[in-house]
């Protein structure tokens, strides 16, 4: 079998196992149902799928510069339901919109089957040095670049200020001192919580990155999963020990119930992204003034490590008629006068000249009691490990995390064993879909 038949096997293999699960996945374009202009120049139109709001402020200045350009703007979906359609509309070859949203995570499963458009042709190489490491190391596959950062979610501890002084328990530093923080908070008061979980690929696979995990290894089709690494091992050892005592709310979060935990300070702290003070300012009005924001906990004292949890950027599908437009509009979405829209709407930027400005460093916020949140914010995008990788499928891996790692949330499975039967799940997938997997 030569190279290209084997890549041509990998790529129908994977989209008809993609297609008959509904999921995201594979395969090339088809036409576009915009415009064919291809510059502004002499105007066009584009259709975008995306679903963060301050994109609609984002595309009325893009036409107030480019008037000749028209522009549709489609919340498809967030996530997941996205990215079905998405796929949908690529195997049917019809319907593709010219930008996409994208999270990081997805972008390899997208990219893989050739259903984006490498942004190398167009210059994107040169964008080198313009975005953090993380988001600009996530957006890129083999020798491509198939997606511009549009925002970074390195983490930091969000915590509760009021609760920890009425409570009178230390902001922890280190991760040992989360644990008995934990154990303090809930003996204090049995009704609070340090944090809720009920099972999150993400969240879980965030934590491995700081800890200093590579679980995933993917060489083109060659791919490694392995959650018996060390970093892993460090995650699972310490996060057991919280869900063994009890220590975790069962709350799920994004519901009515975590949002009331966050107000009323039953759940005390969050680690997570950056981009959730502007989440916490519209769903948590409640408790302004109270929460601070902090580093993410180390695993080790005197240590500054942190690692991406969430972002997205934008993509071209491939297929687009309208490539050198819809380009247009990614560069100054992601790089261009659009970041400064974006920002003023509460996102946090992957570009580094925005981290490094005085005005974004020096920003108070209310909410933080007046503390300048941003300039632990921009250090953790800084500080973000190296070398993480994500699966050339990980779209699917994150949506079998619940019933198989998350078991460990609901009967007595252990999170290491759970983490096991997800290898195990993922594996007997890839080799599924054409990939070769151990």
């Amino acid at each position: 079998m030569t190279a290209r038949t084997r890549r041509t096997l990998v790529r129908t293999v994977a989209l008809a196992g993609a297609l008959s699960l509904g999921l995201a996945a594979c395969s090339g374009g088809g036409d576009s149902g915009s415009g064919s202009d291809d510059a502004s120049g002499g105007g066009g139109s584009l259709t975008i799928w995306a679903w963060e709001p301050a994109l609609t402020d984002v595309v009325a200045d893009f036409q107030e510069d480019h008037p000749d350009v028209d522009i549709e703007l489609v919340n498809a979906g967030t996530g997941n339901d996205q990215y079905t359609a998405l796929q949908n509309a690529i195997a049917a070859g019809s319907g593709v919109p010219d930008v996409a949203q994208i999270e990081y995570y997805a972008v390899p499963q997208f990219a893989i089957g050739e259903s984006l458009t490498d942004l190398t042709e167009f210059g994107a190489d040169e964008l080198d040095g313009t975005f953090s490491p993380g988001p600009w190391n996530a957006v890129q596959q083999g020798e491509g670049i198939y997606n511009l950062p549009m925002d970074s979610g390195p983490m930091a501890l969000f915590y509760n200020a009021a609760v920890f002084d009425r409570l009178g328990v230390e902001v922890p530093t280190t991760w040992d001192e989360y644990l008995e923080a934990a154990r303090a908070l809930h003996a204090a008061d049995p009704s609070v919580y340090i944090a809720s979980d009920t099972g999150d690929a993400g969240s879980a696979t965030s934590m491995i990155w700081q800890a200093g995990g590579q679980p995933y290894q993917v060489d083109g089709t060659d791919v490694t999963i392995d959650f018996t690494d060390e970093g892993t091992q460090k995650y699972t050892d310490l996060w057991q020990q919280m869900i063994d005592e009890g220590l975790l709310s069962d709350i799920s979060g994004w519901t009515d119930e975590w949002y009331q935990g966050l107000g009323n300070g039953t759940l005390a702290t969050l680690v997570v992204g950056a981009w959730m003070p502007a989440n916490l300012e519209s769903g948590v009005a409640q408790a302004s003034g109270d929460w601070r924001v902090a580093p993410m906990p180390q695993w080790e004292a005197g240590q500054s490590v942190t690692a991406e949890n969430g972002g997205s950027g934008l993509s071209i599908p491939a297929g687009t008629q309208n490539a050198e437009l819809a380009y247009e509009f990614l560069e100054y979405a992601t790089a261009g006068d659009g970041v400064q829209t974006r920002i003023d709407a509460g996102a946090f930027p992957a570009t580094v000249a925005d981290l490094e400005s005085e005005e974004f460093l020096g920003k108070e916020f209310e909410y933080f009691g007046g503390q300048k949140a941003n300039e632990i914010l921009a250090q953790s995008a800084a500080d973000v490990a190296e070398g993480w990788q994500y699966l050339p499928f990980q779209v699917y891996a994150n949506s079998i995390f619940n019933d198989t790692a998350g078991q460990a949330y609901v009967s007595d499975t252990t999170l290491q064993d759970g983490l096991l039967d997800w290898q195990e799940k993922s594996i007997a997938y890839g080799n599924e879909q054409g990939f070769s997997v151990d």
